[in-house]
């Protein structure tokens, strides 16, 4: 759990900056999501960052200076609990791995805290923003204030404390 840490890059260039800790051998997390687009009558699918802007990395001291140095960081910011952002962040590759081409939409403030108990995002965890036939589940990662959210049948849901 230690030096877990959030980089807050320049516009589009999350990538470079997860190639950059790769070759210094920095653990990151880079949230992708696909999209496709038609160029020139062609389906082309690319790789888009989740959260735009943001990489989790887990940073030690020692290596700070060096991703500084690499001109592609706006700030890092230090998450105050550390142990749950990390959870945030299982949560939402859970997500990813069952609908690739998930959108971030905006984190609720209120809501119910649930756990999806069957279906294909059984085990995930979030905020419930709308109940009906369908209730619309928000994985929020708090730490950049952005947020996940997907539909799944209300009797998959499971209220928690």
């Amino acid at each position: 759990m230690q030096h877990w840490k959030v980089l807050f890059v320049k516009p589009r260039t999350e990538k470079k900056v997860a190639e950059y800790c790769r070759l210094y051998g920095i653990h990151y997390y880079l949230p992708l999501r696909k999209k496709t687009r038609i160029i020139q009558r062609r389906k082309v699918t690319v790789d888009l960052p989740l959260f735009p802007g943001y990489i989790f990395v887990r940073l030690h001291p020692s290596l700070r200076l060096q991703m500084l140095q690499s001109n592609l960081l706006v700030r890092i910011l230090e998450p105050l609990k550390p142990r749950k952002m990390l959870r945030d962040l299982v949560m939402v590759r859970r997500a990813l791995r069952v609908n690739p081409s998930l959108l971030t939409t905006r984190p609720l403030a209120k809501g119910m805290r649930v756990r999806i108990i069957a279906g294909p995002f059984m085990g995930t965890e979030g905020l419930v923003t709308r109940i009906a036939a369908k209730t619309k589940v928000t994985l929020n990662v708090d730490m950049i204030g952005q947020a996940v959210s997907f539909t799944t049948d209300s009797d998959f849901v499971e209220m928690l404390n």
